[in-house]
């Protein structure tokens, strides 16, 4: 039901798909790019159904509950248990979700490393510290606006060098036209 709906967002809109899912990864931190517009969320969920891509995002638990939960999850949504850890500290989502990929044989969860909608000169970095303890690829998705285009992009094995592997995603994300342009990759 999903892929058809979302075969006709893309149809009504005019989008296309570009580039599918990388062959033969089950399990990966996708990073969805550039996110500037509540948008993004409607054109890539609905490239994600159409490239059959199980992905979820984390939410926190909390939230998950009633007629919003069932849809949130319906939708791809996962609740986030940031319950107490050995030590008594309560787990960081970073910790929750690169546990989550380590138990899992087959998960893709996407996060937004902008962590906003607003310009920002630094994205946070926990997309790629999720992916490197849970040694999985990060995947980019990408939305150009200019274009009408959704797809999937570079494809890194983190290696430890946050830095210089987070600015050649970065200066991928910099060649596709976002739906604010003045709220881009910086």
């Amino acid at each position: 039901m999903m892929k058809l709906l979302s075969r006709f967002v893309f149809w009504i809109t005019g989008w296309t798909m570009k580039k599918a899912w990388p062959e033969g990864v089950k399990k990966a931190v996708l990073i969805a790019i550039p996110h500037t517009s509540n948008w993004d969320l409607l054109y890539a969920r609905a490239a994600f159904f159409l490239m059959d891509i199980p992905v979820k995002y984390t939410i926190k638990k909390e939230i998950m509950v009633g007629p919003l939960g069932w849809l949130l999850k319906g939708l791809g949504g996962i609740a986030i248990d940031r319950k107490r850890i050995p030590g008594g500290k309560k787990q960081t989502y970073t910790e929750a979700m690169t546990q989550m990929l380590k138990n899992s044989d087959d998960l893709v969860i996407m996060v937004t490393p902008e962590g906003t909608r607003k310009a920002v000169k630094r994205w946070k970095t926990g997309f790629y510290h999720i992916a490197l303890g849970a040694g999985v690829p990060v995947v980019v998705g990408y939305l150009d606006y200019k274009k009408k285009e959704a797809g999937i992009g570079p494809v890194i094995y983190p290696n430890g060098d946050v830095d210089g592997q987070v600015e050649e995603l970065k200066a991928f994300g910099r060649t596709v036209t976002p739906k604010h342009p003045d709220k881009g990759i910086i």
